[in-house]
């Protein structure tokens, strides 16, 4: 019989310097592995102020106005509204699940149409998401420090890097107490100069509202309402870093309940609605700013350091002005690339420990990511924001909208698709074809879409293309396959309950054979190699020899 301890007993052994780096839970932050109960000790409050202190970037204010100056205020605000549904509807199933199951993407994405293996693909996308706006976010403060402090920009893409490395370090008790400290001062600073604007200039409403970007576009054209859409829903992939802090909800419970709800509600897909206000806001500011500025500085309107110096300065003094704008890009770019790089080393150690089984410790991704962000600044990636931004929309939408239609569809509709999601190597197979098919499938005809193969008229209609494929191949897959690729077994082999009686995760405690080290019952499985015993899902993940896999059941 398995030996059970209860929750509360001693844990603090897994900080012991004889232990696995991944035994560490200050520095690990259980990163490729279920967070458990005795871990996830905040409020769901706390919990969702976290997740949404991580939105407080300013990219979302040149990307509304970079759309906008291109297509015109109709398109443009049409096109944030439609990716701000499609990105709700397809976030909600996806936060249920990992606040639910306290998984992150990654491990609710293997369960979830992939496999094992298959998965790794996306974790490939979600990283590029996470250095391709740790670079924008990067190149904003840069651009703030120039400004401002005059500090050349190669010297401040460096300073935007570097100084987030002491605080992604210690994982999630540091975001939180970060996040929830900083998120006030930050909503006063980015609120405040909205109300003054509108309130003293009421006439730049109407301007705003009759702005036809660069092109004069009269009117609604649904080509440039579908092209400005895909530049939003390139912030599809937001949600897995949403994700990154609702997996350390605390249990279900009929006391908790409604702020439970609430706060995977608003932190998760609630987060586009915040977003999607800070993209009409930016272009806004810009259709103010575009009428008081010479015509040769009128690129200066999507920067968002000038967006908000620029309202600043109507304000107040021109010193306090600047400095408060500096303030605002600081504090804005901590709390985003806090989360980018924290998230981005989970994407990449998933990865990188499933391929090769060994695990190097989380911190050799955090540098592996700033390294490409710091790349793409100094390549001056601000310059070709649509183009970028636009290209990436079709690989992160074919990846959320495939597990998010396995989940809802699959799941909960056809039910060939098990609804406790699976993430153990040896419980589920290694590739699973409803999900890596389907991904193909949608990225590759949306990216050729794109880039016009299809042909001209259909370009703009690339996310379109990505989203529609994924949603009917999915539970097509599901269908031609009825579902035998998702489960390897259906028993870990331990006859401890995974559920308590709530439906929430179990927190009895299991030593791990291999490392020795206690974790909760759903982290567990057993193993053919010792009988009687049990061993950790990361000692699986990084077994070279495969003497821990369980066998298939058919």
């Amino acid at each position: 019989m398995e030996t059970i301890k209860h929750h509360q007993g001693n844990i603090d052994a897994a900080e012991s310097s004889n232990q696995p780096a991944a035994a560490s839970e200050t520095l690990e932050d259980y990163t490729l592995r279920f967070a458990p109960r005795h871990y996830r000790r905040w409020t769901p409050t706390v919990v969702a102020t976290s997740a949404l202190g991580g939105i407080a970037y300013l990219a979302d204010f040149a990307i509304g106005a970079n759309i906008g100056i291109a297509y015109g205020t109709s398109n443009a605000v049409l096109g944030i509204l439609f990716a701000a549904i499609i990105i709700f509807c397809t976030g909600f199933p996806l936060a249920y699940y990992a606040a639910r199951y306290n998984l992150d993407l990654d491990l609710v994405t293997r369960g979830s149409g992939f496999g094992y293996y298959g998965s790794v693909i996306t974790n490939i996308i979600f990283a590029s998401f996470t250095f391709i706006f740790f670079a924008l976010e990067g190149s904003i403060m840069a651009q703030g420090l120039e400004i401002g402090l005059g500090v050349p920009l190669w010297l401040g893409y460096a300073i935007s890097t570097l100084m987030v490395i002491p605080l992604v370090i210690y994982g999630m008790k540091a975001l939180a107490t970060l996040q929830v400290w900083t998120t006030p001062l930050w909503l006063i600073l980015m609120v405040l100069p909205m109300i003054y604007l509108v309130a003293t200039q009421p006439e730049s409403i109407d301007a705003f509202l009759n702005y036809g970007g660069e092109s004069g576009i009269e009117g609604v054209a649904l080509s440039s309402v579908m092209l400005a859409a895909g530049v939003c829903l390139s912030l599809i992939v937001q949600i897995a870093e949403q994700i990154d802090y609702l997996r350390f909800m605390p249990p279900r419970t009929e006391e908790n309940k409604k702020a439970w709800w609430a706060s995977v509600i608003c932190a998760g897909p609630g987060w586009v609605v915040l977003g999607a206000l800070k993209q009409i806001t930016g272009l806004f500011i810009a259709v103010y700013l575009i009428a008081t500025l010479l015509p040769e500085d009128i690129k200066l309107a999507s920067e968002p350091v000038h967006q908000f110096l620029g309202v600043y300065e109507q304000m107040m003094p021109g010193w306090l002005a600047m400095t408060l704008a500096v303030i605002l890009v600081v504090i804005s770019q901590i709390k985003i690339n806090v989360t980018n790089a924290y998230s981005g080393s989970l994407a990449w150690t998933n990865s990188f420990t499933r391929v090769t089984k060994h695990y190097p410790g989380r911190m050799v991704f955090v540098l592996f990511n700033l390294s490409i962000a710091l790349l793409l600044m100094e390549m001056n990636m601000f310059d070709f924001l649509n183009n970028i931004l636009g290209f990436y929309a079709n690989c992160g939408i074919a990846w959320i909208v495939t597990v998010a239609t396995d989940i809802a569809i699959n799941k909960y509709v056809l039910k060939l698709s098990p609804k406790v999601p699976e993430f153990r190597r040896g419980m589920i197979y290694a590739f699973n074809p409803v999900g890596f098919v389907s991904l193909t499938l949608s990225a590759g005809l949306s990216i050729a879409t794109f880039f016009g193969a299809l042909g001209p008229w259909l370009q703009p209609y690339s996310p379109l293309v990505a989203l529609v494929v994924a949603i009917v191949m999915t539970p097509l897959m599901a269908i031609i396959t009825q579902g035998k690729y998702y489960q390897r077994r259906g028993h870990d082999g331990i006859s401890i309950p995974m559920f308590d009686e709530h439906g929430n995760p179990t927190g009895a405690l299991m030593t791990c054979v291999e490392c020795k080290t206690d974790y909760e019952r759903p982290d567990m499985l057993s193993t053919p190699a010792v009988p009687n015993a049990s061993i950790c899902s990361l000692c699986v993940s990084t077994d070279s020899s495969g003497k821990h896999i369980l066998p298939a059941l058919k």
